[in-house]
């Protein structure tokens, strides 16, 4: 398992319809396919532009497939919303 930093610019005025998926039944269930739903921890931007997700990854395979299109669940979804997205691994010092 590791920790990683998730941050993605949303396409003005997707943020709600980005967090629909996210809350769904079938956006948690892909998600769970990840990382630890009950760890992750999220913040968005004051205008709603940027998000930020603290995960706890235990398939990273599964993570990039998540965001990069391949995934077909949230492919439609994440087109329609994302304009791009950093991936980051935390490390305690």
């Amino acid at each position: 398992m590791k920790d990683i930093l998730v941050v993605g610019k949303l396409k003005e005025g997707k943020f709600e319809k980005f967090m629909g998926f996210m809350q769904s039944e079938e956006g948690i269930n892909e998600r769970k396919k990840i990382a630890d739903v009950t760890k992750t921890l999220g913040t968005v931007s004051p205008d709603k532009s940027v998000i930020m997700f603290k995960i706890v990854v235990h398939d990273e395979g599964a993570l990039n497939s998540f965001l990069d299109g391949s995934n077909p669940v949230s492919k439609p979804i994440f087109d329609e919303v994302m304009v791009s997205y950093e991936i980051f691994e935390l490390k305690k010092v």
